[in-house]
């Protein structure tokens, strides 16, 4: 746990390839120091239409589903240190957004599959 999914205009795969996008998101997520690297659990989705205000703007959406049981405090942390992460990459006329979505425990199954 956690689930991180990167949404992203697909115009900024020329700027920042996905597996940038990724790594920042994961650096982000292990230096709010509430997750081992082995936990996380990311994947990057590019939409080829997209409008923003009415116009064509880049954009990258990251939401970080996590179980429930932490604090607001420290949802808002890791939020912050993701959006701080994904704003190093430099790439200017854009909107970064990140949102930190809990999970119920009670609603929430997996099984891994093996053989």
């Amino acid at each position: 746990m956690p689930h991180c999914i990167v949404e992203y205009s697909q115009n900024l795969a020329q700027e920042v390839p996905p597996d940038e996008w990724l790594e920042a998101v994961k650096k982000g997520c292990l230096e709010s120091e509430l997750f081992e690297e082995s936990d996380l659990k990311l994947r990057a989705v590019a939409y080829k239409t997209y409008m923003t205000g009415g116009q064509e703007d880049a954009f990258v959406h990251v939401a970080v589903k996590i179980l429930e049981g932490r604090t607001q405090a420290q949802r808002a942390m890791l939020s912050e240190q993701v959006l701080h992460q994904l704003t190093l990459l430099a790439v200017k006329h854009i909107s970064l957004t990140v949102e930190v979505v809990e999970m119920e425990l009670a609603t929430y199954s997996k099984r891994v599959v093996l053989d």
